[in-house]
């Protein structure tokens, strides 16, 4: 059964061994990179859940939430302020394939859910506009494309009030 496990002293080194495979590269970030964006974030005043994703005690990828914005992030999109986002989800190149990133966005807007930082509208996420396989997963929760920017990425929205929990 896949979880959710926040990221601590005791996993961080297995979850910055994960890597997807070459020709994914250009989508999502290393997960060194993904947690010093955390870290950076909570020092700023911000919001970040980074978490590995198990199956059973196999860590099999790496899903990081945040909330609002922090004081360093000028460029913010105005979906950003006071809504969640869907900031990363990586699954190991050895275990794509498998519905693990399916189960992991479910586990993400569950998680959302439960509005650890007060209510919100929205959840947003952004990923490369090359990157149909996301396009497809995202909008199967009924993410929908904004037609705007978070720098070169597009940006999809789920309105949370009418999100049911069911896949589309």
């Amino acid at each position: 059964m896949l979880r959710l496990e926040k990221v601590n002293g005791n996993n961080v080194w297995d979850l910055l061994k994960l890597r997807v495979s070459e020709e994914q590269k250009n989508f999502v970030a290393d997960n060194d990179i993904s947690i010093i964006e955390a870290y950076t974030a909570i020092t700023g005043n911000g919001y970040a859940f980074p978490f590995g994703i198990y199956d059973g005690d196999t860590p099999v990828g790496f899903l990081m939430i945040g909330f609002d914005t922090d004081d360093y992030w000028a460029d913010a999109p105005a979906i950003a302020k006071g809504n969640y986002n869907l900031w990363r989800l990586m699954i190991d190149k050895a275990y794509q394939g498998k519905r693990y990133g399916k189960e992991a966005v479910k586990l993400a807007l569950e998680f959302i859910r439960t509005y650890p930082c007060g209510d919100a509208e929205y959840c947003w996420l952004s990923y490369e506009p090359e990157n149909r396989v996301a396009a497809k997963l995202y909008s199967s929760f009924g993410f929908e494309e904004t037609g705007d920017m978070d720098g070169e990425e597009l940006i999809a929205v789920l309105d949370l009030r009418e999100y049911t929990g069911l896949e589309k």
